[in-house]
């Protein structure tokens, strides 16, 4: 009997996937825990592999499309085995349940039409873009299965002419009749800035149209959120790392035997982690009735794969010693690059840093990862000739760079920070 292969739990959350890419056909031979495919989250991308040894009979779900979880997706069975005519992408029985979507509020605050059919849905992404963009959800027509609202209906409601957007006013009573008394004259309130639209672009003749994956539209939809929500302050020290190269060149073989390779990052993450908890204003999110400080120390590590960017996190970094920090950056780094990682490996970051110097970058002012309160950029740590004690000496040198939220910090708080990790770099014990 066929085996069906099945969409994925790949998180708390995360009720759908896109299929980015058939890794088989129908008719390969496919062993067991073998991958079969890679799916597609607004997080991640990652590998479904077989739990049986078979031939790939039959794929019910092409590529590009997005199903929720517990669709089946193919079936693996026997050579010569037939599946039956009937078989479709179905959810399987084991699907998890997702509430359907109410409500009344309007475009602009203005009342909607009421209550959607049970039969619409909307993922928790398309929600919280609909709160952001203050969004009438019975206004957008769904595209996705039984006519659900996917995350591109939303973009594609946001980026259509505001002449198509249904906007449902309530007649108002009139005012009653009142006697006006003479009042003093007001100063008028400014008028509200117009918002302007993004501009309209369409390829030429000669050019082609790259699709957006889901990673690449989540990371901009995500970095245009963090420089509208917060205001951006980036400022940029010089590290000394000659007490790293020496602890480091006289540790990795020992390191390499426990089965580490030890890296700059696994001591970035290791002072970032003590210099947090010493500002622990840095290790915060902005709140409207406060700052909230937080009271884990999880790290994330911004990594550059193949199709985009993504931040897997070390959950509670200041409890682990450089051997276990170095690690868990390995595992990390390695499932990052083979698509491995999960969506709870990159959720709940408190802190991100970013090693942009391996690829050569000097310096940069990375853009916040929200809602932290802050991003440190390390650039590439390079040989430069530098006074010292009135002497010229050589040593490997590095341009960090702090992006901070000016709401949360300033200019003195922010260089605080930074200088307790440099005294920690550069003071390796």
């Amino acid at each position: 009997m066929a085996t069906e292969i099945i969409m994925p739990v790949l998180g708390e959350g995360v009720i759908e996937g896109q299929i980015a890419r058939w890794l088989k056909k129908e008719g390969d031979k496919v062993k067991r825990f073998e991958p079969l495919l890679e799916i597609e989250t607004d997080k991640v991308t990652t590998e479904a592999t077989a739990e049986v040894e078979g031939v790939l009979l039959q794929i019910l779900v092409a590529e590009g499309e997005t199903v929720p979880v517990g669709t089946v997706l193919a079936y693996l069975g026997t050579a010569g085995e037939t599946v039956a005519e009937s078989a479709s992408p179905q959810p399987a029985t084991s699907a998890p349940d997702i509430a359907p979507v109410t409500t009344n509020k309007g475009i602009n605050g203005q009342p909607g039409n009421g209550s959607r059919s049970l039969n619409n849905w909307a993922s928790p992404v398309v929600r919280r873009m609909a709160s952001e963009h203050d969004l009438d959800l019975s206004q957008i027509s769904g595209t996705g299965r039984d006519g659900r609202i996917t995350k591109k209906d939303v973009v594609a409601y946001l980026e259509a002419p505001a002449a198509a957007k249904v906007v449902v006013e309530t007649a108002a009573a009139p005012p009653p009749l009142v006697t006006v008394q003479p009042q003093p004259q007001a100063t008028p309130k400014p008028a509200p800035v117009p918002t302007v639209p993004p501009p309209i672009v369409t390829p030429g003749l000669a050019d082609t149209l790259s699709p957006l994956t889901n990673m690449r539209r989540a990371i901009a939809d995500h970095m245009v959120m963090s420089k509208r929500v917060s205001p951006h302050v980036t400022t940029v020290f010089e590290f000394d790392f000659s007490t790293i190269s020496k602890h480091r060149e006289a540790h990795k073989a020992a390191f390499a035997r426990d089965g580490a390779n030890l890296t700059f990052t696994a001591y970035l993450v290791a002072a970032t982690a003590q210099a947090l908890k010493a500002h622990p204003m840095v290790n915060s999110s902005w709140s409207d009735d406060g700052v909230i400080l937080r009271r884990s120390v999880n790290v994330g590590l911004a990594a550059a794969i193949e199709d985009g960017l993504i931040v897997p996190v070390i959950k509670d970094a200041d409890n682990y010693n450089l051997l276990g920090l170095a690690r868990v950056v390995n595992d990390l780094t390695n499932r990052a690059r083979n698509k491995q990682l999960k969506p709870g490996d990159v959720q709940g970051g408190t802190f991100t840093i970013t090693n942009h110097g391996v690829s050569g970058s000097l310096f940069a002012t990375p853009i916040i990862n929200q809602p932290q309160c802050g991003i440190l950029g390390v650039g590439k740590i390079e040989k430069r000739v530098k006074v010292i004690d009135d002497a010229i000496a050589i040593r490997p040198m590095a341009y960090v760079s702090f992006t901070f939220d000016h709401r949360i910090l300033d200019g003195a708080s922010a260089d605080h920070f930074v200088s307790t990790l440099k005294e920690i770099i550069e003071n390796w014990q």
